[in-house]
């Protein structure tokens, strides 16, 4: 939000307005034994231009890498227009909406973004979001045991596709409330599940399948196959998506006979920055007959007893709405600036825009892949289409080749040996649409010549697989 100073005239006006002598008076309630006084501990104030030339050297000494990381999180770029809307007064300072009279704004924008979110993910209807992708899993676990009312189980199928994060936070959320999430393993060859692994629970009761797509490793699953099977199992089908991906592949709502029946995912490749991890938002879509299930709150549009359109929360299922014993949830919240600058940035791009963003990602990410794999030392791990991003192996240790590729201020992926011990020197790389041919032929000349150094070196090296 821009700072605006209060002239010492403004000063006296307001409190000549008031009837209050000075800005002290109006503390005067406070006893003087609770006042702190001064802060020894904070220095003293700097002018315009020394604070300025602080926060750019602190952001020097951060650096501005060249990123082709992925994993999660992604850096796209944002028009200018998104946050210089999002930081105003009016959206920066608004609190959640509980009077809907005094929210209009608030309420109308989230309804916004809540249309826009059952659009892209071609399910019934949105909440008006979560803290983060990963917890928002966590709750589509939950809202899942609760609505599968077909399933006296509280077993849930985990790919190993799936975000270890993601894996992760679910199980710290829900192992607590006797849910059992289940490993699926992927195939060696194509990163994607094993459709044969799933046959061990044919007949038995499963509440739900989760099913990332793309995949953690970019691999695009057979999502109509799995959704069709989990379904004629009884199980619910859970998505987890890539909202970029959704633009330009098949959304969850469409997939097998029926579409998925709940779509969860981070928010963050719609408009924010990627903050060094957050914070973020998770989204979170359900077909109709499972919205009573669904954490959060639902705005709704109508009309007044004068025929003028009117926003309102038509379902509030959070504690702070309604008795704690009835609430779906006690942790989801709406991260409104953060909701306020995805839907900003939806509406500038448009599913036009958000297309073309999918498209450009993906072609870069495949001219990466090629210039990397260009190398013998270099190659493709998975046999199967990918989108975004591709896990590559390199035969010699990555330690001895990420850290020279550091020194050269780039961030050339991640490493996957810390999940995935079995796949060993293994990176998970990506180029969104920022990537220029410049950049990644920055990062494939370094990595060339690194490997170069390495092999001279007597590094042992292993031959590509056939």
């Amino acid at each position: 939000m821009p700072f605006i100073p209060h002239s010492e005239s403004d000063i006296r006006k307001m409190l000549a307005t008031i009837g209050v002598d000075n800005i002290e008076a109006l503390f005067d309630e406070i006893p003087a034994n609770l006042r702190m006084g001064k802060l020894s501990g904070v220095p003293e104030g700097l002018i315009e231009q020394d604070i300025a030339r602080l926060m750019m050297e602190r952001a020097e000494a951060d650096g501005r890498p060249l990123c082709f990381m992925g994993a999660g999180s992604y850096d796209h770029h944002i028009p200018a227009a998104v946050w210089e809307i999002t930081t105003r007064g009016e959206f920066y300072s608004a609190y959640t909406p509980y009077q809907a009279e005094a929210s209009q704004g608030t309420l109308q924008l989230i309804y916004e973004f809540q249309t826009m979110m059952a659009q892209l993910t071609g399910l019934d209807v949105s909440n008006a979001s979560l803290y983060d992708g990963a917890s928002g899993l966590a709750e589509a676990i939950l809202m899942a045991v609760r609505a599968n009312r077909k399933s006296k189980s509280h077993r849930i199928l985990m790919p190993v596709t799936v975000h270890p994060d993601y894996r992760r936070t679910a199980n710290t959320i829900v192992k607590n409330q006797n849910i059992e999430l289940l490993e699926v393993p992927y195939s060696p060859e194509g990163g994607h599940i094993l459709t044969d692994s799933l046959k061990a629970y044919e007949g038995e009761d499963i509440a739900a399948l989760v099913i990332q797509h793309p995949n953690f490793f970019g691999i695009l699953e057979d999502v109509d196959l799995l959704t069709d099977w989990a379904h004629q199992q009884g199980a619910l089908v859970i998505a987890v998506a890539n909202p970029i991906a959704m633009a330009l592949l098949k959304p969850p709502g469409a997939w097998g006979e029926s579409g998925a029946d709940i779509a969860c995912g981070e928010g963050q490749p719609l408009g924010v920055p990627m903050m060094g991890g957050g914070p973020y938002f998770g989204f979170m879509c359900c077909k109709k007959d499972y919205v009573r299930q669904m954490p959060g709150r639902i705005v709704g549009r109508t009309l007044d007893r004068d025929g003028r359109v009117g926003y309102t929360l038509t379902l509030q299922a959070r504690e702070q709405h309604i008795r704690r014993s009835k609430a779906t949830s006690n942790i989801c919240t709406n991260q409104g600036l953060l909701v306020t600058a995805a839907t900003i940035h939806m509406a500038l791009l448009g599913a036009e825009g958000l297309k073309r963003v999918a498209q450009a990602c993906h072609a870069n990410t495949r001219k990466l892949v090629a210039a990397l794999t260009a190398s013998d030392c270099v190659e493709t791990i998975f046999n199967r289409p990918y989108f975004h991003e591709a896990a590559l192996r390199i035969s010699l240790p990555l330690d001895n080749v990420l850290r020279p590729l550091h020194a050269q201020n780039i961030l050339p992926g991640y490493a996957l040996a810390k999940d995935y011990p079995e796949l060993g020197d293994a990176l998970l790389v990506c180029a969104t649409e920022l990537r220029s041919d410049a950049d990644i032929d920055t990062f494939a000349g370094h990595l060339g010549r690194v490997i170069e150094k390495q092999t001279a070196a007597g590094r042992p090296v292993k031959p590509k697989m056939a």
